[in-house]
């Protein structure tokens, strides 16, 4: 089931403009998928259901959901606010998002460059493969799906139905799924594990997304050519933050592209590659790259940021029983940098993303 839910008020002007597009949409959607199962569309007065656009962190308006099978979508739609635009993307929603091989030899030949997840199984018809189809319906941006089936998938199956991980880069080996095929929460955290990269890169076209996940961030600036410190940095993040994973989100960045957000640290490429913390209120920096490999170093970071170590030390100076993990930017009296990533902000600050990106 896909459902599409609109958040809206009427006091926002926005909003009432969408309300008949949004409307005739689901019309035309209705025509072509009949079963009211199929297809839902449903609109919200966050003036009358706070609570319902709290739940869902729902900040601005008017704002466009998608769930399948109950599960909200990290991706809120951002497509052009049209009848033609809208029908679009749920036929899109709608298609089929595993590709089906027709002979092995094809998965020899697959973008490595992609991340792609191949099931193998002996029936379509199949509580294993209807699993797989959950997963995939809810990970297709994220990873490249792909099944086989009956003989086709035979030499793959020797000991049943089989999942694989075929990560990144020619030689990379693959990874098999050891769990039950049915247990849909094991296989979609196995799978999210794998399609979603622990240090994923921002860009501008992502800022806002990646915002709206309500997590601070931990960000890597770095020359897009200089691939030794991003390995570096997502070596030490598996390393030191894994169990950090669902408090921060952890990034890099092209320190060439987000000029901008470095000044406000009072950095520049050439300081590149720099470290820093952004909370949405403020940017912290951590005090010199070499210290990456430090054990417990850039952790220590992390938890000073959680404790509030950071936040205080921006403002009052370095706590006077030891040193601050993180450089304060400016003293009190000065005014505070807005959060470089953020574009709503739940504070009074705002995001400067967008106007940066004009800007460049």
């Amino acid at each position: 089931e896909v459902l599409m839910i609109l958040f809206s008020t009427y006091r926002c002007r926005f909003s009432q403009m969408l309300h008949p597009i949004f409307e005739e949409a689901s019309n035309v959607i209705k025509e072509e998928y009949p079963d009211k199962n199929q297809v839902v569309f449903a609109r919200v007065d966050c003036d009358q259901h706070s609570d319902i656009a709290q739940r869902y962190r729902i900040s601005k308006y008017p704002t466009l959901k998608l769930f399948r099978n109950g599960m909200m979508m990290k991706r809120e739609y951002r497509g052009q606010r049209s009848v033609t635009a809208i029908a679009d993307y749920i036929r899109q929603q709608k298609s089929n998002p595993i590709r089906e091989v027709q002979d092995l030899e094809e998965i020899s030949s697959l973008d490595r460059s992609r991340r792609n997840i191949i099931g193998y199984f002996e029936e379509k018809d199949s509580d294993n493969y209807r699993t797989f189809e959950r997963v995939a319906n809810i990970l297709h941006d994220d990873c490249v799906f792909l099944s086989a089936f009956g003989a086709i998938s035979k030499a793959e199956r020797f000991s049943g139905d089989n999942v694989i991980y075929k990560p990144p880069g020619e030689n990379a080996p693959d990874m098999v799924y050891l769990g039950s095929l049915t247990n849909f929460d094991l296989i979609y955290a196995w799978t999210q594990d794998k399609c979603v990269p622990l240090v994923r890169e921002i860009t501008f076209e992502n800022g806002e997304e990646l915002t709206e996940e309500g997590l601070p961030f931990l960000i890597l600036f770095h020359m897009k050519d200089d691939l030794e410190s991003l390995e570096k940095f997502q070596q030490e993040v598996a390393r030191q933050l894994i169990g950090e994973k669902g408090t921060i989100n952890f990034l890099h960045a092209d320190c060439d592209k987000f000029r901008h957000p470095l000044l406000h640290i009072q950095k520049t490429p050439a300081d590149c590659p720099v470290i820093a913390i952004d909370s949405f209120r403020h940017m912290y920096v951590f005090p010199d790259f070499s210290d990456l490999s430090v054990p417990g170093k850039l952790k220590q970071f992390v938890l000073d940021l959680h404790s509030g170590k950071l936040h205080r030390e921006f403002h009052h100076g370095p706590d006077p029983t030891d040193v601050a993990p993180g450089q304060p930017i400016q003293d009190l009296a000065s005014s505070p940098p807005e959060s470089s990533f953020q574009k709503l902000a739940p504070s009074e600050h705002r995001y400067t993303l967008l106007r940066e990106k004009d800007e460049l």
